[in-house]
C-alpha cells in the first residue's frame, strides 16, 4: 500500500497564505466545481487525471482534493506513482474546508 500523504485544511489554508503556494488540484467533475471551488484551484477531474497528468508542474507542491477526500486519496496515490514526491490529499476535501474554514464555501449532497 502508497502512503498517502496528507494535509488538514487549516494546513492547506497557511500554505496558500505562504510566499510559495501550492497548486491546489481539483479532481472533482466540472459540475461540481460549477457549485464551489477552492482559492488557486486547477481542475482536472479524476476522469482526465491519467491523460491529463503530464500538465502538471512535478517542482511545485500539489494538494489535491475532492469533495471528502477519497477521490483525492486515490489521485495523489496515483501521481505519486507517476514520479510526483510533492503531492498530498486534502482531508475532509472541500467539506471539510467550508466547515472548518471558509463557510461561504457551498455545501452539497
Amino acid at each position: 500500500m502508497v502512503n498517502i500523504p496528507s494535509v488538514e485544511v487549516e494546513q492547506l489554508r497557511d500554505m496558500l497564505q505562504s510566499a510559495t503556494p501550492p497548486l491546489v488540484l481539483d479532481v472533482r467533475e466540472k459540475r461540481e466545481n460549477d457549485i464551489c471551488s477552492l482559492p488557486g484551484n486547477q481542475l482536472m477531474p479524476m476522469s482526465e487525471l491519467q491523460t491529463r497528468f503530464a500538465e502538471l508542474p512535478k517542482n511545485q507542491t500539489i494538494v489535491v482534493h475532492c469533495h471528502h477526500g477519497g477521490r483525492s486519496a486515490r489521485a495523489t496515490a496515483f501521481l505519486q506513482q507517476q514520479g510526483f514526491t510533492k503531492v498530498f490529499n486534502l482531508k475532509g476535501g472541500i467539506h471539510a474546508w467550508s466547515e472548518r474554514i471558509d463557510p461561504s464555501v457551498k455545501t452539497y449532497g
